[in-house]
C-alpha cells in the first residue's frame, strides 16, 4: 500500500499564480532524525511550521493502532486548507514513504471553517491545530519510525507554497501531547445518515433543477456551516450558503451543481456533506436524485 497521501483536490494553477514569487520569502529549517520522543522538532518559518506529536496507542480487536498528529503553527492572520479547499487554495499533500514498520496511515480531518476573502470562499484552518493520524504497524511488537514530508499552502494577503519534514519514533510510551491530540480527534466529524434525528442533523436534501437544497437542524444559537464534496477528486462544488425557506427550527442551505468534470452528470451521484455547528460536526452521504 502506498504511504503517499494526496487529498481529493489537485494543486491548481490559479492558486500558484497567486503565490507568485512570495515562496522565496519562506525559510525552512531542517527536521531532526527520528528519535524516541513524544514530539519532533518544528520545521518551518515565522509564518508557518509543522511537527509530529505522539499519542498513546489504542486497540481495535487484535490490532494495535498508533496515534499521532501533524501539528501546525500558523502566524496570526494566516490560514491553510482542508482536504477540499473550496474556491481557491491547496490542500496538504502528505508523504510517509520513508517510514519504517508502517503498513498504513489514515489522516483524520477535524471540522474545518469557512474562510472568506477577496479570492472567494475557501475551507480550512487558522492558528494552531492538529491533524490526527492513525498508524497501522507491520509488526505491533516493534516501534514505528514515522517520517513525513508535507507540501501545503498558506495564505494571508499573499499565498505561499510551504513544505516541511518531520520524523518521530513511536514506541507506545505515555505522551504529554495525548490530551491535545484527543481534543482534535474529538473534532473529527462523526458519520451520520441523511434524515436522522439529533441536535445537529441534515434532515432533508432535495434537488431543484441545477441546485441542491438541504435543511439542517442545529443547536439553538449555533452558527452552522456546510461543505460539499463530490464523489471523486475532479469535482469542485461550490460552498453551500444559507437561503430562506426552512421550517421553524431548521436552517436551509443551497448550492449549485457546478464544477463537475467534463462529461459528468450529477444524476445518481453521492455527495459527502459536512455540517459544522460549534464543537459538533457530522459527515453525511447525500445521493443526488
Amino acid at each position: 500500500m502506498s504511504l503517499a497521501v494526496f487529498p481529493a483536490w489537485s494543486w491548481n494553477r490559479s492558486w500558484l499564480g497567486r503565490a507568485g514569487l512570495a515562496a522565496a520569502c519562506l525559510v525552512l529549517a531542517p527536521a531532526d532524525a527520528a528519535r524516541a520522543s513524544d514530539a519532533s522538532s518544528w520545521d518551518g518559518g515565522l509564518r508557518a511550521a509543522v511537527r509530529l506529536i505522539a499519542g498513546t496507542p489504542r486497540r481495535e480487536g487484535s490490532a494495535t493502532i498508533h496515534r499521532a498528529g501533524v501539528e501546525f503553527r500558523l502566524a496570526h492572520g494566516w490560514k491553510t486548507y482542508w482536504r477540499y479547499p473550496g474556491d481557491s487554495g491547496l490542500p496538504p499533500r502528505f508523504d510517509f514513504t520513508g517510514s519504517e514498520n508502517v503498513k498504513a496511515v489514515t489522516i483524520r480531518w477535524p471540522a474545518p471553517r469557512r474562510l472568506d476573502d477577496e479570492a472567494g470562499t475557501s475551507i480550512g484552518y487558522s492558528g494552531d491545530f492538529v491533524l490526527p493520524l492513525d498508524i497501522w504497524p507491520q509488526d505491533a511488537a516493534q516501534p514505528v519510525a514515522l517520517r513525513l514530508r508535507i507540501d501545503y499552502g498558506i495564505c494571508e494577503k499573499l499565498c505561499i507554497p510551504a513544505e516541511g519534514k518531520a520524523e518521530l519514533r513511536l514506541t507506545g510510551a505515555a505522551s504529554r501531547h495525548a490530551e491535545r491530540l484527543a481534543t482534535f480527534e474529538a473534532r473529527v466529524p462523526r458519520a451520520a445518515r441523511l434524515g436522522e434525528a439529533g441536535a445537529l442533523a441534515i434532515r432533508t436534501a432535495r434537488r431543484e433543477g441545477d441546485r441542491m437544497l438541504l435543511d439542517v437542524a442545529a443547536p439553538a444559537g449555533a452558527k452552522v456551516e456546510l461543505f460539499a464534496e463530490g464523489p471523486s477528486a475532479d469535482w469542485a462544488l461550490p460552498v453551500p450558503g444559507p437561503v430562506p425557506g426552512a421550517s421553524d427550527g431548521l436552517a436551509r442551505f443551497a448550492f449549485k451543481l457546478d464544477g463537475l468534470p467534463p462529461g459528468a452528470t450529477p444524476d445518481g451521484a453521492t455527495l459527502t456533506i459536512t455540517a459544522v455547528a460549534g464543537d459538533a460536526a457530522i459527515e453525511v452521504p447525500v445521493p443526488i436524485p
